[in-house]
């Protein structure tokens, strides 16, 4: 029996088809709900899968030969697979960012997001198509017949673009000037570009920019008798919406609420919406619109410039890491047992508090502590908190949000929350202990927020310019001891004001009393009394 062969350009083309497919049904369905089904827009989406298909055979073409064609088209259908579960079932969009975040993931969120639909999707849409494209016989014809078949193959693309591009130019238009978000869900070339782009980045092409210091002239006046003892919460995946503090119906802050110096800022928005991007833009100076990750690595940030002061900083860790923020800092990982005292499933926020004591009574200086919380990563919500706080039933028990109903993973997310809320009260009654000796503050942050399941959407961590509010408004909050210098009519003046996080690295500045040439008063919603002053 005659064994079946291809052609290399035919093995590009029935790869191709195969991607379009089964790998873009988000990419089609938003274009659907972009230009409704009518008469006159059915030829152009008609027009839409047969030209990402041969945008896909062009590029494949134009790197194809006998070494490399089945090394793409592996690679092609090995990311399409795992990138279309994402976005088909959290909205994902898989760029630089994306692809940060999945470097800086460890082995803990990682498994989160492990579910049997991934492990199918992997294997049937990725596993099998690599293995069958590897072993399936293709005819080589020489150098010569191949160049005439590329250039065959790679002419009749182009033509039937231009022809689909002119065909339907009003449409086309649109699509790539103003609708341009619509292009971040096409799959594989979005993933692979994004890809390319995180090397590019990343990688060898990109230089290294030498290390930046700023705020060398930060000092703090010798007048103020008393020092500071702040402790500044990075929060992790909270929604400012989900506070009973900023008129959430439920009632997700029962401690808090009955705090009478805490104060939420109602209006703030995030740098980000993920981790690897807010984190480090919260501490950084350059602000939202001006922040590059790579530069931030090699340049000092708040901590720094507080620590140059003659500030004491200790940040702990029960996320993964300090996205570098903390690289220059004292610095604990409290996601062990054997550093953490308080774990069950898996090591919980308020084991960060475990002799804290001790450490700011060994300081005679002023005191920054950071504690980075687990606080609600997702999918799997109902990790996040001790099964006693299971208050709102029934919640979602899966990090496979398929299998929960909206309502079940609502209850996860705001029992979380729940939980937040005690932890935060517990920092609280830490500072109250210290107030006597100390001017006594609390900054709760959170990193940004999360999608569940509006405009069917999950999870984080979507280009800024298309992320919905749910991402990118953050809880902040702001207790202050009897002793602290902060003025309260003018944190009560400016609670419901717009601001960002790019305010956090100006307000700790304020808030420790440092003055230096980086700090912009403008961007801190408070005032605090001279030194001397009553």
């Amino acid at each position: 029996m005659k064994r079946i062969s291809v052609t290399q350009h035919g093995l590009i083309l029935v790869t191709a088809v195969f991607l379009v497919a089964t790998a873009n049904t988000t990419f089609f369905a938003k274009v659907i709900e972009t230009y409704a089904l009518t008469v006159t827009n059915i030829g152009f989406l008609l027009s839409v899968p047969l030209l990402l298909a041969c945008i896909l055979v062009l590029v494949t073409s134009l790197v194809a030969s006998r070494y490399t064609t089945r090394p793409v088209l592996i690679l092609m259908v090995l990311v399409a697979a795992p990138a279309a579960y994402f976005t088909d079932r959290f909205g994902t969009v898989i760029d630089d960012v994306m692809i940060q975040n999945m470097v800086d993931t460890n082995t803990a969120e990682a498994t989160d997001l492990l579910t049997i639909e991934l492990a199918l999707r992997v294997l049937l849409l990725g596993i099998v198509p690599a293995i069958l494209i590897w072993r399936i016989p293709v005819r080589y014809r020489g150098v010569w017949p191949e160049l005439r078949s590329k250039a065959l193959v790679s002419g009749v693309s182009v033509l039937l673009i231009a022809a689909m591009v002119f065909a339907f130019s009003g449409h086309y238009a649109s699509f790539f000037r103003e609708h341009k978000p619509l292009r971040y869900h096409t799959n594989p070339t979005y993933p692979l570009y994004s890809l390319g782009r995180y090397w590019v980045d990343h990688g060898a092409i990109r230089a290294v920019p030498a290390f930046a210091r700023i705020g060398e002239d930060a000092a703090i006046p010798h007048g103020d008798p008393e020092y500071e003892l702040v402790i500044m919460v990075v929060g992790e995946t909270a929604r400012a919406d989900r506070f009973s503090l900023n008129g959430y119906s439920r009632d997700t802050n029962p401690l808090l609420s009955r705090e009478p110096n805490l104060h939420s800022y109602t209006n703030v928005m995030a740098c980000g919406t993920s981790t690897a991007v807010s984190v480090p833009c919260m501490f950084a100076l350059a602000g939202r619109e001006d922040f590059d990750r790579q530069q931030a690595e090699h340049t000092e940030n708040v901590l720094d410039v507080l620590q140059r002061a003659g500030v004491s900083v200790l940040w702990r860790d029960n996320n993964s890491d300090s996205k570098g923020v903390a690289s220059r800092v004292a610095y604990q990982d409290f996601q062990s047992p054997a550093v953490n005292p308080v774990c069950d499933t898996e090591c919980r926020d308020e084991g960060m508090l475990a002799g804290l004591q001790d450490f700011i009574d060994r300081q005679h200086s002023d005191i920054l502590i950071v504690l980075h919380q687990m606080g609600n990563h997702g999918p799997a919500y109902y990790k996040r908190y001790p099964a006693e706080f299971e208050h709102f039933k029934p919640a979602c028990q899966s990090a496979e949000l398929s299998q929960c109903s909206l309502e079940e993973i609502n209850n996860a997310y705001d029992n979380a929350i729940r939980y937040t809320d005690r932890f935060l009260a517990q920092v609280v009654a830490l500072l109250k202990a210290n107030t006597a000796a100390f001017e006594t503050a609390m900054l709760y942050v959170s990193d940004h927020g999360e999608s569940l399941g509006e405009h069917g959407l999950y999870l984080h961590g979507l280009p800024y310019a298309m992320a919905p509010r749910e991402q990118k408004h953050v809880p902040v909050l702001l207790w202050l001891g009897d002793s602290s210098d902060v003025e309260i009519a003018s944190v009560i003046e400016n609670t419901d004001q717009p601001t960002s996080q790019d305010a956090i690295f100006h307000s700790l500045l304020a808030i420790f009393e440092v003055n230096s040439s980086v700090l912009d008063r403008k961007l801190v919603k408070f005032k605090v009394k001279e030194a001397g002053t009553d």
